[in-house]
């Protein structure tokens, strides 16, 4: 069985060919990188990856983690892969070397990432995580908080976290009920429980540094009265060296149903009443300080759905081209001809084909989201940085959501090429479906980032902005046009993207009267039809760049590789396009069915 993790060659259209990254070393901040390095650190990342974390995988799943008397120990292969990721120097590559970062563009270190983290994606909380909680400590903490944490979690010497949820808190954060109180030495008090906590303890690091939501006692109730407080696992003296345990303790690990090798840990603060923390910016803003680092999580979430689908597609890939079964159907009645690669069959193509065009269409969207992050890096132009600010802020719930369902569909699609064999362990299908399925559950469900998507941000600007990602459609309509090739994916990528339009005004409209209700349970298939619109937008860009490197090609390879581009634009556009369309028909019916159903007749 290959150890496939990306399509490489895909990489690097998207980058170079697509959305020219390359050209960022014209810019003084990218100016000391070239192409050559950029691919000498992304094929550093991927022989990494095969050699140090892809073994790792199976690993994590069979052995899981152990909790014993507070204690959680991780399976023995993640320590070496660990090493090897924090050696390589690739735990928070976009930032600050001065901080311990590599100062790279957003879009290479995706490249990066898809194959560290993509080979493993339960490693890549002791790996990673502390890279969002030191952003927000850079962000909004003081030079002693930078001083005595940054470098340590951006290189990952220092693990991190989030610790938002409790009990009877989850997606209403609001309701939280930790509490903090202030220590006449500026420090503050915590005492809570919070659960579901990703990495929230284990034995890959001497501390572990989490960011606390609480309530200050006589702060104002709900969500305006939550602060953020940085609370190590053991304290951390003002010279920067260990003191004592800061009475923050794991109290049980949680059994799932996947990522077996990422604990994910119930915490109780202040048990002994000995819990400290730092306080993080100002009183009261706690929400608006951790949703950098959500909004930092939730891209990363649908990155994780699209890795997975990513490697769960080229293993079936590989399955379909050497597993033989069955004759071609064109041979179905000739007794003596052979049996034929699964892949020969039609339906397997159409799954595999299906597969493809999503994998792909999924890397480029987060692909061209990183590239905003670079424009918003680059740019003078203060118009050109507001749009890509906005475009980052509209697309975030449909990259989250969209990547975390569609992985997740494309992993259930290898399932079914292998067969009964792909419902065995024999086979790493099963586990990348059951570890790609929290993907889209946490970090705010994917029924959460889709009333994100219609009571937030289809209204930002009074629609500007929304308007801006559909003249971002229409000029790729009107480039494809060019080429007699492209005129009919043209024409039909126009008219969904019409249908989109109208769509969204009947739905937004909808969402402002008194039928808010019944918009808001037809917002789920919003953002799915959305994210198929922007998938075919993607497409018929890569199509047109595709065209054009065509025309140049002489190699044989090229010529497959490009020509390949645009037949799976082709059947994206095709084939899940005009289903999607009829998705639009359903939801501008604005059925109130599921919200005139009587309780009772749930059954």
């Amino acid at each position: 069985m290959a150890q496939l993790i990306a399509d490489s060659r895909d990489g690097e259209f998207i980058l170079y060919d697509l959305l020219g990254a390359d050209k960022l070393t014209e810019h003084e901040k990218y100016a000391d990188f070239s192409k050559k390095s950029f691919d000498l650190m992304i094929a550093e990342a991927r022989k990494l990856a095969l050699k140090e974390v892809l073994p790792t995988l199976a690993e994590g799943d069979r052995k899981g983690v152990r909790f014993d008397q507070g204690k959680v120990t991780v399976p023995e292969g993640f320590h070496r892969a660990r090493e090897a990721v924090m050696e390589a120097g690739f735990t928070s590559v976009i930032e600050d070397p001065d901080w311990g970062g590599q100062g790279l563009p957003y879009q290479i270190a995706f490249a990066i990432m898809e194959y560290v983290v993509g080979a493993n994606y339960a490693l890549s909380g002791y790996t990673h995580m502390g890279h969002g909680t030191g952003k927000m400590i850079e962000l909004y903490g003081t030079d002693k908080l930078k001083n005595l944490f940054l470098e340590k979690l951006y290189t990952a010497e220092w693990g991190g976290t989030m610790l938002l949820t409790e009990p009877e808190a989850g997606s209403d954060v609001g309701a939280l009920t930790t509490t903090a109180k202030r220590n006449d030495d500026g420090t503050w008090s915590i005492s809570g429980n919070k659960i579901f906590i990703t990495a929230g303890e284990h034995d890959m690091t001497e501390n572990i540094v989490h960011p606390v939501l609480a309530r200050i006692e006589g702060a104002p109730a709900g969500s305006k009265g939550i602060s953020i407080f940085i609370v190590p696992k053991i304290w951390v003296n003002e010279d920067g060296s260990l003191g004592e345990a800061n009475d923050v303790a794991c109290t049980g690990t949680e059994e799932k149903m996947g990522l077996h090798g990422s604990a994910t840990c119930a915490m109780a603060l202040g048990s002994k009443g000995k819990c400290r923390g730092f306080l993080l910016g100002e009183e009261n803003r706690g929400l608006e300080i951790m949703f950098h680092m959500m909004n930092e999580a939730r891209l990363n979430v649908g990155f994780q759905g699209s890795s997975a689908a990513s490697m769960a597609y080229l293993y079936a890939l590989d399955y379909a081209r050497s597993r033989k079964q069955g004759k071609r159907l064109s041979d179905i009645k000739n007794p003596d001809a052979p049996s034929a690669p699964i892949i020969a069959h039609p339906d397997v193509r159409r799954m595999m084909t299906w597969m493809k065009s999503h994998v792909d269409g999924m890397r480029t969207l987060i692909f061209y989201v990183a590239s905003l992050f670079d424009t918003q890096a680059v740019s003078e132009d203060p118009k050109e940085v507001a749009r890509a600010s906005d475009l980052i802020e509209l697309l975030t719930p449909v990259v989250k959501a969209y990547c975390a369902e569609r992985g997740f569909e494309v992993c259930v699609q290898a399932v079914q090429t292998f067969g009964g064999y792909g419902y065995t362990r024999e086979y790493p299908v099963e586990q990348l479906l059951r570890d790609a399925k929290i993907a889209s559950i946490y970090e705010g469900t994917d029924g959460i980032q889709a009333m994100d998507l219609l009571g937030r941000k289809l209204g930002m600007k009074k629609g500007m902005v929304f308007a801006a990602l559909m003249e971002e459609m229409n000029a790729a309509i009107a480039q494809a046009r060019d080429f007699e090739t492209l005129s009919p994916m043209a024409d039909a990528l126009d008219k969904a993207v019409r249908e989109l339009g109208a769509t969204a005004m009947d739905l937004g409209m909808t969402a402002m009267s008194e039928r808010f209700e019944t918009a808001f349970a037809h917002a789920s298939p919003f953002l799915e039809i959305t994210g198929d619109v922007v998938m075919g937008w993607l497409h018929l860009r890569r199509a047109v760049t595709a065209e054009q490197k065509l025309a140049a090609a002489k190699k044989k390879a090229d010529q497959v590789f490009y020509g390949g581009i645009v037949t799976c634009a082709r059947f994206f556009i095709d084939t899940v396009l005009p289903v999607t369309q009829g998705k639009m028909a359903s939801v501008r019916g604005l059925s109130s069915a599921a919200l005139d159903m009587d309780d009772k007749a749930f059954g």
